[in-house]
C-alpha cells in the first residue's frame, strides 16, 4: 500500500514538474516572439534602417506599399509608406509626391532636409503631424494616413490622406419612423460625427477619441456636451472604456458587454440606436454618446427602463397624439410578457375567474387538444420564435413571405390537426403583435426571454407564480443601476419632475428642466415661453 502511494506522489510529481517546464516553455517562446516584434521607441537617422524595420515589421503584407525616391535637391533621399485601398491615391500623387521631387519655386529648395520645413514650406495637405515613434506611425498606417520618412531625421511626417469606401446615408430599417429627419449613421466614425456636429453647432460638444483593441486598434469615440454632462458620468464612462483589454472591437456590442453593471441581467443597461436625431436628443440631456468607428450603432449612457420605450415620433407628433402611442406600448409591453402565462393560468389553476360565456367558448375550442395547455402554449410559442428568427435570417422580401404566410398556414393547419386551440392561436398572435410594438429590440428580446419563465411559472403556481416572477422582475429592475443612475427612475426613487416625460409627454414648453436623475450641470434647457398673441 506504501509503494502504491509513492508510486502515485512520485507520478503526479513528475507530471506537475513536466506541465510546469511545458509552461515555461511557453513563456519563452512568447517573449521570443514578443521581442521579434517588438518595434521600438525612436526612429534612426538612417533611412535605410528605418526602411529596414518597416519591412520586418510589415512582412508579408502585400496591401502595403513602400515608394523610395530623391527629392528636387537630388540629394536627400525619402520613403512614403501607405495601405493601399485605404489611402486617397490621388492626394498622395498630386499633393505628396509631386510637391516633394519637382520645384516649383527655387526658393524651396533648402527646406527639403527636414521634416519640419517640408510640413511648413512643401506640402499643403492638411491633417499633418510629426511623431518620433514607430508604434504611433504603424497605427497611423493602418488607419489610412500616409506616412514620409526622411534621411537624416529622427521624425516622420503623418499626412492625413485616409479615403474607403462607405455605404450611403439611408434611414435606419430598424428605427423607422412616420415624421421627423430620414437619416442614419453609418460605418464610418467620421461621417457619424459630423451627423451629429451638424446638429449641435456648439463648441462645447466634446468628442474624445480613442483607439481599443490591442490589435484592431478600433476608434471609439465620445460625445458628450461639456457644460451639460455631469463629470462624475463622464470620469465613470472613461474609467470602464479604459479598464477594457481585448484583441479587437468589431462592433458597438462588444463595448456594451464589457461595460454594462451587470452581464447577469436579461435588460440593457445602454441604450443603441442609428439615429442621429436621438443621439443628439440624449447629449442635450445630458447623456454621453459612445461611437465605434465600423459600426452604425451608437451606445447611449446611462439609460433607464422607461427611456427605452420611448420613440422619436412620440417628440414629432403633438403631444397628445404622442402621449396615447407611448400609453399602447407601455400597454402592449405588458401583454407581451404576461398574456400567455396568463392564460395558462386561469385555464390550468383558476378557471372560475374566467367569465362563463367565455369559459364555455374555451372548453369547447380545447375540446379536441390532446395536450395540456402549458404544452399548447410553449408549442405555439415556440413555433412563433422560429417563424420570427427565419424571417430575420432570410433575405428581405422573402422573410416577410415566411413570416406572414407561415404564421397563417401553420396557425390554420394546427388548428385543423387538432394540435392548438382557437383561443391559443388567438393568444399567441395577439402576444407577437404587442412585442413588435417596443420601440427597443433588446427590450423586446428580453421580455420575450422573461416569457417563458413567467409561463413556466404559471405552470407551477398558477396566478401566484405569475405575481411572485412580476415580483422579482421590479424588484430587479429596483436594484439595476445604469452607470450610477437608478434604472427604474422615475418610478423608483419618486421624481415627480421626470414625470412629465413618462407614461404621457405634457407639451415641450413645460419641459424647461433636463431630467433630475441624469444629474446635469445645467438643468435649465427652455427660457420663458411667450406665446405670440399673449
Amino acid at each position: 500500500m506504501a509503494n502504491k502511494s509513492q508510486f502515485i506522489i512520485a507520478y503526479y510529481e513528475k507530471r506537475g514538474e513536466g506541465m510546469f517546464n511545458r509552461r515555461r516553455e511557453n513563456s519563452k517562446e512568447k517573449r521570443k516572439i514578443s521581442k521579434k516584434h517588438k518595434t521600438g521607441d525612436h526612429f534612426s537617422h538612417s533611412l535605410e534602417k528605418n526602411f529596414k524595420q518597416l519591412q520586418t515589421i510589415f512582412s508579408e503584407c502585400g496591401d502595403l506599399v513602400f515608394h523610395e525616391f530623391v527629392m528636387a535637391d537630388n540629394e536627400t533621399k525619402a520613403l512614403i509608406a501607405y495601405i493601399d485601398g485605404l489611402v486617397d491615391k490621388d492626394i498622395v500623387h498630386h499633393f505628396v509626391l509631386k510637391p516633394l521631387v519637382s520645384v516649383e519655386n527655387p526658393v524651396h529648395m533648402k527646406y527639403f532636409r527636414r521634416v519640419q520645413e517640408i510640413k511648413e514650406h512643401i506640402l499643403s495637405v492638411s491633417g499633418m503631424k510629426i511623431i518620433g515613434d514607430m508604434e504611433k506611425l504603424i497605427h497611423h498606417i493602418m488607419s489610412g494616413d500616409t506616412a514620409l520618412l526622411v534621411e537624416g531625421n529622427q521624425q516622420a511626417l503623418i499626412i492625413g490622406t485616409r479615403e474607403w469606401n462607405s455605404r450611403s446615408i439611408e434611414e435606419p430599417l430598424s428605427e423607422s419612423n412616420l415624421r421627423g429627419p430620414r437619416d442614419g449613421f453609418v460605418e464610418t466614425l467620421q461621417t457619424n460625427i459630423a451627423m451629429v456636429r451638424r446638429r449641435i453647432k456648439d463648441p462645447r460638444l466634446k468628442i474624445k477619441i480613442t483607439p481599443i483593441g490591442t490589435r484592431s486598434k478600433t476608434d471609439v469615440a465620445i460625445a458628450y456636451v461639456q457644460d451639460i454632462c455631469d463629470d462624475e458620468l463622464l470620469k465613470e464612462v472613461e474609467r470602464r472604456l479604459g479598464t477594457i483589454e481585448t484583441d479587437e472591437i468589431l462592433d458597438s456590442g462588444y463595448i456594451e458587454e464589457f461595460i454594462q453593471d451587470s452581464w447577469l441581467s436579461p435588460f440593457p443597461q445602454l441604450q443603441y440606436t442609428e439615429r442621429p436625431d436621438r443621439v443628439v436628443s440624449a447629449i442635450m440631456e445630458g447623456r454621453v454618446a459612445i461611437m465605434v468607428d465600423g459600426t452604425p450603432q451608437v451606445l447611449l449612457a446611462p439609460v433607464t427602463f422607461p427611456q427605452l420605450f420611448q420613440s422619436a415620433d412620440d417628440y414629432y407628433d403633438r403631444w397628445m397624439i404622442g402621449s396615447l402611442i407611448r400609453v399602447i406600448r407601455l400597454f402592449a409591453a405588458v401583454m407581451a410578457l404576461t398574456l400567455p402565462s396568463l392564460y395558462i393560468a386561469l385555464v390550468s389553476f383558476h378557471p372560475g375567474m374566467i367569465p362563463t360565456k367565455l369559459l364555455i367558448s374555451i372548453t369547447a375550442s380545447r375540446s379536441g387538444v390532446p395536450f395540456p395547455s402549458v404544452m399548447e402554449a410553449f408549442l405555439m410559442e415556440l413555433t412563433i420564435e422560429l417563424l420570427r428568427e427565419a424571417g430575420v435570417r432570410l433575405p428581405r422580401v422573402v422573410g416577410q413571405t415566411v413570416g406572414i404566410v407561415g404564421g397563417l398556414i401553420i396557425g390554420e393547419a394546427a388548428v385543423q390537426a387538432g394540435i392548438a386551440s382557437r383561443i391559443m392561436v388567438v393568444v399567441v398572435a395577439i402576444t407577437a403583435i404587442a412585442s413588435f410594438l417596443i420601440p427597443s429590440f433588446n427590450v423586446a428580446i428580453s421580455l420575450r426571454m422573461l416569457r417563458f419563465l413567467m409561463m413556466i411559472s404559471a405552470v407551477i403556481m398558477g396566478i401566484y407564480g405569475v405575481i411572485l416572477v412580476l415580483l422579482v422582475i421590479l424588484t430587479h429592475l429596483i436594484t439595476l443601476k445604469s452607470f450610477g443612475t437608478d434604472y427604474f427612475s422615475p418610478f423608483v426613487p419618486y421624481r415627480p419632475g421626470d414625470w412629465k416625460d413618462l407614461l404621457v409627454r405634457v407639451p415641450i414648453i413645460f419641459m424647461k428642466n433636463r431630467p433630475e436623475m441624469l444629474q446635469a450641470r445645467n438643468r435649465k434647457r427652455l427660457k420663458i415661453y411667450r406665446r405670440a398673441g399673449w
